[in-house]
């Protein structure tokens, strides 16, 4: 973490890897976020994924038994349609979500026990994009990988295949990965669901400088600097940044870093990449899976693919 804080900070333009969003405060303001009005992502996949989990449940697992594992899963509040069709198709679920948050891994555990019967829940506290490694199947089983909530946006398009390539590598052939994608749409609706009108994504992105003054002791002062969204057409992507409002200097002691910030000068914490028709199905098949099922919303905003390992 500080190696990769002190070469985001001293690089030109600057900028902060986004899963240092994910302390437990910044878990608890995301899940806001998925509730906000203008935030269109959450409530669309979870849409499809009701009207449409039992199928993708039946599509996966074939004739054999399902073993889910999910990345990047938070407080599993979608995830919850799946596992109820899933238990309600064979009985019982092995259910791995992997997560950097061991308080959502533990908050989700304790609520899943409880609401679903029958689902074993081991959390996996760890960063999945390095090293990602499964189990072997059970003797009748097969795996399905849930990346869902269009988290794959949040990658440059050479590490989002890289971190499918680690999947696949986990996997046997014939297992399965559901992939939730954010479709590109007006900008309007882009920027209002990352510039919320109540301020919550304002307080997410500027809660990564609370992490950083309360593990490395600096002194960046929160009202001096401003949440950005901008869309990027050029890159299909939507982009999160702190603006300095002023000029000034930001001192990080544990780290021996001191800091100029101009006014107008940012750091880049968070692109969400938006997918083209099409562009999903070619990314999977470079990385080792076929796309055998595609789900959507009426308004064409998200999409739900089914892939095979392969």
């Amino acid at each position: 973490m500080a190696a990769v804080v002190t070469e985001g900070l001293l690089s030109q333009p600057r900028w902060l890897p986004a899963w240092l969003f994910y302390d437990a405060a910044g878990s608890r303001l995301f899940d806001q976020i998925t509730d906000l009005p203008e935030y269109y992502l959450t409530r669309t996949e979870r849409a499809i994924l009701t009207s449409c989990g039992d199928e993708m449940i039946a599509a996966a697992a074939r004739n054999d038994a399902l073993h889910i594992v999910e990345l990047g899963a938070g407080s599993c509040d979608k995830t919850r349609i799946l596992l109820r069709a899933a238990v309600e198709r064979q009985d019982t679920l092995l259910y791995e979500p992997v997560d950097v948050s061991a308080t959502a891994l533990a908050e989700a555990e304790e609520r899943i026990q409880a609401e679903i019967p029958g689902v074993l829940v081991c959390p996996r506290v760890e960063d999945y994009t390095h090293q990602f490694t499964l189990d072997p199947p059970l003797h009748g089983h097969r795996r399905m990988v849930l990346y869902i909530g269009s988290s794959i946006g949040n990658f440059e398009p050479a590490d989002a295949a890289s971190v499918l390539r680690n999947v696949r590598s986990a996997l046997t052939s014939g297992d399965s990965l559901l992939l939730g994608i954010d479709l590109v749409k007006d900008e309007g609706t882009l920027l209002d669901a990352y510039d919320d009108g109540a301020g919550v994504t304002a307080e997410f992105n500027r809660n990564i400088l609370v992490r950083l003054n309360r593990e490395f002791g600096a002194n960046f002062d929160l009202d001096a600097f401003v949440h950005r969204a901008v869309w990027n057409a050029s890159q299909s992507r939507i982009e999160m940044h702190l603006e300095s409002r002023i000029l000034q200097t930001v001192r990080i002691p544990s780290l021996d870093l001191n800091l100029c910030f101009q006014p107008g000068e940012t750091i880049h914490t968070e692109n969400s990449y938006k997918y083209q028709p099409g562009q999903a199905e070619a990314l999977l098949k470079s990385t080792g899976f076929e796309s055998e099922h595609l789900w959507t919303d009426d308004r064409g905003w998200f999409a739900v693919h089914l892939a095979r390992a392969v």
